[in-house]
């Protein structure tokens, strides 16, 4: 604590601001470690491992007809705000929300406002349906009159939801993670499916673990982060690609998703939030100063201990210091915080994703309440949500074996094909 103070003082006095964050002397190591320079002097480490092939081995396994779905819907905004999406496709969508509702309809509608559910709702009603509140009371239903639509957005496309085993040669898993977190704290994540024969791709933020720390502000806004996470993906992305996010880590993932829905395969969001638009807050305590937040550093470590972890003993402050979690300057920390600038991101956007998901949450998360990610379920045309009753917001960490085996499900599931439609047999 004395030193935090003291460094914060000669911050203060002396204009200059500490940085722990660097690369490392190496470029490349042996142990699946190297760094990629995806701008000139912008340079990522990257934890790379993917396992020998002596031939392409998912070529042998051709299955077509399996899996197909017919992914329709359409999404009407209005001019007051109100967001009304239809589910027109074939039955899948009743498959994941039986997940965590009791029962849903293949071809429904859904009535929300931007920010919340405002009219009807298909059978059972809003109340049957997790993640769907009202903030304004909806009047009583009445004679509705023609109201003219502000935009109106149809996806009409078929998905081949596949499994994607470890032998297969043309998938990737990514991992992204979150704000003061790096890519080891995917270390049990990353050895579990390393030794199922997956490759697995995971870098570190700029600023984050030993990517290099620019001392500009702009370096660390969502875009140039999400150009950063584009130029990852376009190194390693193969046919079938599957991203992993945390927290923050969830919206470049829904950025590269929507990016390249052809590329990315299925989604994986732990602990992501609500479909919302990113927009930093003007109240925080990371608008402080630099110097203010480097002498505040050890009370914001224990802060998020208390507020990431179920527990807080020696074995989750150790899983701090392994993942180096919360381990960057407060300098960057500032920034990256100040920069979660997306107002595309919203509602719609995320209605528009036609690819699997499958929400984690951890039950005593403090920063993510479960509603959001309910509602998040919500949004998404097929979504699964899973909610970890021993975990928090760093639920991988504390509960890998379980976060492994619903990651592991979801990457090997694949919808059946109903018997007798031939929907999915179409070209």
């Amino acid at each position: 604590m004395l030193n935090s103070i003291t460094d914060g003082l000669l911050c203060c006095l002396m204009g200059k601001t500490t940085n722990a964050v660097g690369p490392l002397d190496s470029v490349e190591s042996s142990n699946g470690y190297s760094f990629m320079e995806v701008k000139p002097g912008r340079i990522l480490r990257v934890r790379h491992s993917a396992p020998p092939r002596l031939a392409p081995e998912g070529a042998e396994e051709p299955q077509p007809p399996r899996g197909t779905v017919h992914c329709k819907r359409r999404i009407t905004v209005y001019r007051n705000g109100q967001l009304v999406i239809e589910n027109l496709g074939d039955a899948v969508r009743s498959e994941i929300l039986h997940c965590h509702s009791s029962s849903a309809e293949p071809n429904s509608t859904v009535e929300l406002e931007l920010s919340d559910v405002a009219g009807q709702a298909p059978a059972p009603g809003a109340t049957g349906t997790p993640g769907c509140a009202t903030r304004e009371a909806a009047a009583a239903p009445g004679k509705r009159r023609k109201r003219k639509p502000k935009k109106v957005i149809t996806i009409d496309c078929k998905k081949q939801i596949t499994s994607c085993k470890g032998t297969h040669s043309d998938v990737v898993l990514f991992f992204i993670h979150g704000v003061g977190g790096s890519l080891d704290i995917w270390k049990e994540q990353l050895d579990f499916f390393a030794k199922l024969d997956y490759e697995v791709v995971a870098p570190d933020l700029a600023g984050h673990g030993c990517s290099s720390a620019p001392q500009i502000a702009a370096a660390y806004t969502f875009y140039a982060l999400a150009e950063d996470m584009r130029a990852v993906f376009k190194r390693y992305a193969k046919k079938r690609n599957i991203l992993i996010g945390h927290s923050y880590g969830v919206s470049f993932c829904t950025f590269l998703a929507h990016e390249y829905p052809d590329l990315v395969h299925k989604v994986i969001m732990i602990n992501g939030g609500g479909p919302t638009a990113l927009e930093p807050s003007l109240c925080s305590i990371f608008n402080m100063p630099t110097c203010v937040l480097h002498c505040l550093s050890p009370c914001l470590a224990w802060s998020f201990l208390k507020a990431g972890f179920a527990r807080q003993g020696a074995k989750e402050k150790q899983l701090l210091k392994e993942g180096n979690a919360f381990n960057v300057s407060s300098f960057v920390l500032r920034a990256m915080m100040s920069g979660q600038y997306w107002p595309e991101g919203d509602e719609v956007y995320h209605a528009e994703l036609a690819v699997p998901v499958l929400l984690v949450h951890g039950m005593h998360d403090k920063f993510v309440p479960v509603e959001e990610d309910q509602r998040m379920a919500e949004i998404l045309l097929i979504a699964f949500l899973k909610v970890i009753d021993e975990g928090s917001h760093m639920v991988m960490m504390e509960c890998p074996e379980t976060v492994n085996t619903l990651l592991h499900e979801f990457v090997l599931w694949e919808p059946e094909t109903p018997a007798g439609d031939g929907q999915g047999e179409k070209k």
